[in-house]
């Protein structure tokens, strides 16, 4: 997107990808359909960004929701309304739209310049000001001729042998830890801590849980793979839990707005049993609070209404009616449909005895306890916490110590759950740093 907005004004642009072909996340993310955005109101749009609503709320003003559908219908791709109110591509498919854009980029026209891809090239940092040997890709259509700063000699790793590339301005959009094999690997970390980039550390986000001891290995045999359906679950933030990765002396935005707070997580959904815990949608929404309640404490606990339709008081009711010959199974099958896993999950945290007392089993059906230890390894999550820290950073995204290098996607410290959220802030943090390439180009009388 910051190949885009900077090729439509006539800049001369090159991408650089480590990957053999471009968008491979972009094609992951359209497996299930390419969630492109959501089409909820913008208020409750921002509010998805939660502690950071106040860094990325300008980026979707500029280009939100709509303006990603305007933008995927201007390559030919129509979209649609889902009935949860997410938005896809009306043939499900991520590919068609990222061979329409790349032709686009690639072709120019319309008084946009041709961008020149650069495959299997891997950034490795940054080389001395007085190297030699470096390409002569600028990214402008004139090049004054002054010195260029130590920050924009790029060193890259291509074919087994290094390229060195100099540059007017340089956008960084190397993503965050999740889905390596698909070349967020998170090895930026190094590069940047050496120019003195304040990085909150990555970590997983939308992801999976292992549960405290494990599931018995029956439960775990015979469920895992399987989902609670039609379940609520509810998550509270841990008391003791100050606000994520706060850098008060490099910072100044991490402070928490009181409306923005992790306080508590309560969603119907559905979530599935894995292994060694739980994973899924509700999950994946609640997996914030989670992951910082365990860094906190050393375990999370959430509750899950197994009946979110049913009250309270007509669960216990049923519970205390009279079973007759009926085995308790059969009872709770026959007055309250519930049976298959969410039946084996009472006995799984439960056990018997919890089983065979009336008010504890009711009390359980509505607020059953699991409690989890662990967030699975970033490398597993669907998008990764952490990143380059706002404060480091101008309204532009650009660094600020290091002048005509910016930053955008999900390699900056913000988070969001599933939904369409993540690929919007990543397009609309790409259309930001190209505009404020622009602007600095413009400054500087590069172009």
């Amino acid at each position: 997107m910051a190949a885009e907005c900077l090729a439509q004004a006539g800049v001369r642009v090159s991408v650089y990808d480590a990957m053999p072909s471009a968008g491979r996340k972009f094609l992951l993310a359209g497996k299930g359909g390419l969630n492109l955005t959501h089409s909820e109101p913008a208020d409750a749009f921002a509010g998805r960004f939660g502690t950071r609503r106040a860094q990325v709320e300008p980026w979707l003003c500029g280009f939100g929701a709509d303006a990603v559908r305007a933008w995927a219908l201007g390559l030919g791709v129509e979209t649609f309304v889902g009935t949860s109110g997410r938005v896809f591509p009306k043939d499900m498919k991520a590919a068609p739209l990222l061979r329409a854009w790349l032709h686009r980029l690639r072709q120019g026209g319309g008084g946009a310049a041709p961008v020149q891809f650069h495959m299997r090239h891997r950034w490795l940092g940054w080389a001395d000001a007085d190297a030699t040997g470096a390409a002569g890709d600028v990214a402008g259509p004139t090049n004054t001729g002054a010195p260029l700063s130590p920050a924009r000699h790029l060193r890259f790793e291509s074919a087994g042998t290094e390229v060195l590339v100099s540059a007017d301005a340089v956008v960084l959009a190397l993503g965050g830890a999740s889905w390596p094999q698909l070349g967020s690997t998170g090895a930026w970390l190094g590069p940047l801590a050496a120019q003195g980039v304040d990085v909150a550390p990555l970590l997983s986000a939308n992801c999976g849980f292992d549960v405290q001891g494990g599931w018995s290995p029956f439960f775990a045999q015979k469920f895992a793979g399987l989902p609670f359906k039609s379940v609520a679950i509810k998550a509270n933030a841990s008391p003791q839990t100050e606000p994520r990765r706060k850098s008060p002396a490099k910072d100044a935005t991490a402070a928490l707005n009181p409306d923005e707070s992790r306080a508590a997580f309560e969603r119907k959904g559905e979530f599935v049993v894995t292994a060694t815990g739980v994973e899924g949608s509700l999950i994946y929404a609640a997996s914030a609070i989670l992951r910082d309640t365990i860094a906190s404490e050393g375990r999370a606990t959430f509750h899950i209404d197994l009946l979110p339709d049913v009250p309270a008081a007509k669960v216990q009711a049923e519970v205390n009616h009279p079973r007759g010959s009926r085995s308790l199974s059969s009872h709770l099958k026959s007055r309250l449909h519930l049976d298959g896993i969410k039946a084996a999950v009472l006995y799984e945290v439960l056990g018997k005895d919890g089983m065979n007392a009336a008010a504890r089993m009711a009390s359980a059906i509505k607020h059953l306890p699991i409690t989890v230890e662990r967030p699975r390894p970033v490398a597993e999550a669907i998008s990764s916490a952490g990143g380059v820290r706002f404060g480091e950073l101008d309204p532009n995204l650009m660094v600020k110590q290091l002048p005509g290098v910016f930053c955008a996607g999900e390699m900056l410290d913000w988070e969001a759950p599933t939904g369409g959220y993540l690929l919007t802030a990543c397009l609309s943090s790409g259309r930001v740093a190209g505009q404020g390439v622009l602007r600095y180009l413009q400054k500087e009388s590069r172009i």
